[in-house]
């Protein structure tokens, strides 16, 4: 089976919270004692050296040491040597071209997918580990060569997602809109809603939802399903389920 080990966060600032406060538990049982150093890509935000003194706080505090890609001098030699890989969230686009400007989709890929490390996103990087961007909350601020992402999953992940509020009165479209807008176009891969406070533990060909809020999967051409943490999503993993035609 395939080795990759994946955590996929809906947000990295739960509220009232600091940085990956509330999911901090989830990443030391997801890194364990053998990583020793992470390898954090900051790219989604504009203030690189900013964004990681926040991650280096944060993951020293949890006992791991962290590297910023931005600061080596050979990302591509970076993520090569890496015992285990963190995209922080930002801007999905900005990140996505940054990926395609170093050359690190496949060299990433190889590392998760071939040599089993690690990879742990949140936001924007739980976005970029999935087939494509097309369901990002993001604004298209620059332009990636492909919307097509790294691909550790074979369906899509819609970060920070939210419920209709019936008390509002903003009549702008739901994320539920959205997401079935999207499944109006052919050959579309299911869209897995993570709301605030969730994320997704992927073992191998075994995924599980996890944290306190939920999630709705949205399947082409069928009603969006509810979901409670402890959800096996495994068959997610496998091309042998395919939305509907």
């Amino acid at each position: 089976g395939c080795p990759r080990r994946l955590l996929l966060i809906s947000n990295s600032t739960q509220h009232g919270g600091g940085y990956l406060g509330h999911c901090q538990q989830h990443i030391q049982s997801f890194l364990g004692q053998k990583v020793k150093r992470v390898l954090f890509i900051p790219y989604a935000l504009h203030d690189r050296d900013a964004y990681a003194r926040t991650a280096r706080e944060k993951f020293e505090s949890l006992g791991y040491r962290l590297d910023s890609i931005h600061e080596s001098c050979d990302p591509v030699d970076a993520v090569r040597k890496s015992e285990a890989i963190f995209i922080g969230g930002g801007n999905t686009f900005r990140l996505l071209k940054a990926l395609y400007d170093n050359s690190l989709l496949h060299e990433i890929r190889k590392r998760v997918l071939e040599d089993g490390i690690p990879y742990m996103g949140s936001s924007a990087g739980t976005n970029v580990a999935t087939v494509s961007i097309n369901t990002t909350n993001d604004m298209p601020i620059v332009y990636p060569p492909s919307l097509k992402a790294l691909g550790l999953v074979p369906f899509n992940i819609n970060p920070h997602y939210l419920d209709p509020d019936i008390k509002r009165t903003h009549m702008g479209e739901t994320r539920e809109e959205r997401i079935r807008q999207y499944h109006e176009e052919p050959n579309t891969p299911p869209v897995l809603g993570l709301r605030e406070g969730t994320m997704l533990l992927v073992e191998g060909d075994k995924a599980t939802l996890q944290g306190v809020t939920g999630a709705r999967l949205f399947l082409r051409g069928k009603k969006p399903t509810e979901h409670e943490p402890g959800t096996d999503f495994s068959f997610l993993l496998t091309d042998s389920n395919p939305p509907n035609p």
